[in-house]
């Protein structure tokens, strides 16, 4: 079973993504700042990372500017899940190579989902 960290602040958004994850048969861990998502992640490496941009404590941004400077974290797939669709944000994402960016308003859970499944295909 692949392993996803959710790292989102919205609580409807939460509950929404993990339920749809555990039932298409992911396991899933959330944490709801970026300062609990770098402490999970150090717990216990995931086969995805779903960031979100905008955070409390830590922003998304460190989360992988932290990421990229550990080597542990190189073949860790990292989807960007955000609302920031600003063509700046988007590039940003891009050099730090992240495996994906997805904007939370132009895809359905739906479509999230079988976006996540692509890349483990």
């Amino acid at each position: 079973m692949k392993s996803i960290l959710l790292v989102e602040d919205d609580p409807f958004l939460i509950d929404l993504y993990a339920t749809r994850l555990r039932s298409a048969g992911f396991d899933v861990e959330v944490a709801t700042s970026g300062r609990e998502g770098l402490e999970k992640l150090r717990e216990k490496k995931p086969d995805l990372l779903l960031l979100d941009i905008v955070l409390p404590t830590v922003d998304g941004w460190e989360v992988l500017k932290e990421l990229r400077q550990d080597k542990t974290f190189d073949d860790m797939k990292i989807f960007i899940f955000s609302n920031l669709d600003q063509k700046a944000d988007i590039q940003r994402a891009q050099e730090s190579k992240v495996t994906k960016y997805l904007i939370k308003a132009h895809f359905t859970p739906s479509e999230v989902i079988e976006e996540i499944k692509k890349i483990f295909e």
